[in-house]
């Protein structure tokens, strides 16, 4: 009888261990939605620089590389704080975003929420979104922008200036303006820092709306 036990209990582990080995064991499929930034900092203060030359310095509370979606970005959910510098590293600007992203291949950045510029000459740029192109060396918008100068205000739903913001267009736009000389004659809404055009159509820049559909966070 005991022989007959341990036999029967022979067959059933050999029965169990058939049974392991038939079944494959899987795991969930990973998608690229699944997978998380390559590197994380925090409480970031660090020097950036183009061509050799330091050209900005980045402030921020987090700072995310993710190199598996496409195009490769960096990501700053908690906010980003610049100052940009001359080519002396004088400070000439400040510029703040309550979020950012930059895709390194386009050279492109993408400033939304509270966007805010200001720099030496005393103009303020406020907007809920903003483009920084690299590559042209500009900044533009498509949404409501509002230009404030010691001079003027100017308000527009499209935004285009170099990078030290000194020769800028609002367009779509209205504004309040400050004369230097009370003559019925003169016409004090021109200057050559900036263009507001008074009854304009929205301008069509490929480059401006072409990042705008297809760059996205």
């Amino acid at each position: 009888m005991r022989l007959a036990g341990a036999g029967l209990w022979l067959v059933l582990l050999t029965l169990l261990s058939c049974a392991d080995e038939a079944k494959e064991h899987t795991a969930a499929a990973i998608h690229e939605r699944d997978s998380v930034s390559m590197m994380t900092s925090y409480g970031v203060n660090t020097l950036i620089s183009d061509s050799g030359v330091i050209k900005y310095r980045i402030v921020t509370e987090r700072w995310d590389v993710n190199v598996i979606r496409q195009p490769n970005r960096w990501e700053f959910m908690k906010g980003v704080f610049f100052e940009q510098f001359d080519e002396k590293f004088h400070v000439q600007a400040y510029i703040q975003a309550d979020t950012a992203w930059h895709y390194d291949k386009l050279k492109l950045w993408k400033l939304r929420g509270r966007v805010r510029i200001r720099n030496n000459n005393g103009l303020l740029y406020r907007s809920e979104e903003l483009y920084w192109d690299g590559l042209r060396h500009e900044f533009y918008s498509n949404v409501f922008s509002q230009v404030v100068t010691p001079e003027r205000t100017l308000q527009g739903t499209y935004f285009r200036s170099d990078e030290r913001m000194t020769h800028y267009t609002v367009s779509n736009s209205k504004g309040s303006f400050i004369p230097e000389k009370e003559d019925e004659g003169e016409d004090t809404s021109a200057t050559p820092a900036d263009t507001t055009l008074q009854q304009p159509q929205m301008p069509v820049r490929p480059a401006a709306q072409k990042h705008a559909k297809t760059v996205t966070e």
